[in-house]
């Protein structure tokens, strides 16, 4: 393998760091945007339990914005809930788009590896064929063993630069529409909470004004 890497010329280190790096951001992602952390299972129902048995209070939606992306924007609608119901969809909008963009970090780094791994496998070919006609201009085409280091160079990156981009192109396609998939179920969690929370201050509203009819002009 070193002889490999060796024969490759100075291009396959910086193909290895990109290796490496792919390799590093992919488990990363895979750890963090794992569904069970990004959206626990049955968060949105213990949350309006809390809501109904009003146990809700600051260090209890503190706990519960920390404690994973979907608590994030739960919190943020618990935090105006009180308040008009078109104040609580902008909150969790708003809240929504940084959670949004915290899960797709690294992404970016990673489609820029999958493009660029195979352009630099494509300058190995070059400067490997360069090497190739060098050595046939100097040495003519009558001993192959000159013109093999240089054969082998622009194919060793070659392959090294694909090998790197085809598994990272997979990866960034896959953590793509992962997130795209988590995000559709956050936003049906947020709605179920919002049209709940404002059907219940609806509710209240309706009692206040009959337990006091006075206040009904």
């Amino acid at each position: 393998m070193i002889e490999i890497v060796a024969a490759g010329g100075w291009l396959m280190a910086p193909i290895i760091l990109c290796a490496i790096v792919a390799m590093g951001i992919i488990l990363e992602r895979h750890w963090t945007l794992a569904e069970k952390r990004v959206i626990p299972k049955d968060l949105t129902s213990q949350v309006w339990v809390w809501v109904r048995r009003n146990e809700l209070d600051q260090s209890q939606i503190q706990t519960l914005h920390q404690g994973s992306p979907l608590g994030q924007i739960l919190a943020a609608g618990l935090l105006n809930r009180d308040r008009d119901r078109a104040v609580m969809k902008d909150s969790v909008e708003d809240t929504g788009r940084h959670v949004v963009h915290e899960l797709e970090r690294y992404l970016d780094t990673l489609g820029t590896i999958a493009a660029i791994s195979p352009l630099l496998g494509l300058l190995g070919t070059v400067i490997g064929m360069v090497k190739v006609f060098a050595a046939i201009t100097t040495h003519g085409v009558g001993n192959p063993t000159v013109l093999a280091g240089g054969i082998a160079e622009a194919l060793i990156t070659t392959a090294a630069g694909l090998t790197v981009a085809i598994p990272t192109l997979i990866g960034y396609r896959y953590y793509r529409n992962h997130i795209d998939s988590l995000v559709v179920d956050m936003e049906k969690e947020a709605i179920k909470l919002v049209e709940a929370l404002h059907r219940r201050q609806a509710n209240n509203s309706t009692s206040s004004k009959i337990s006091n009819p006075d206040v009904v002009s």
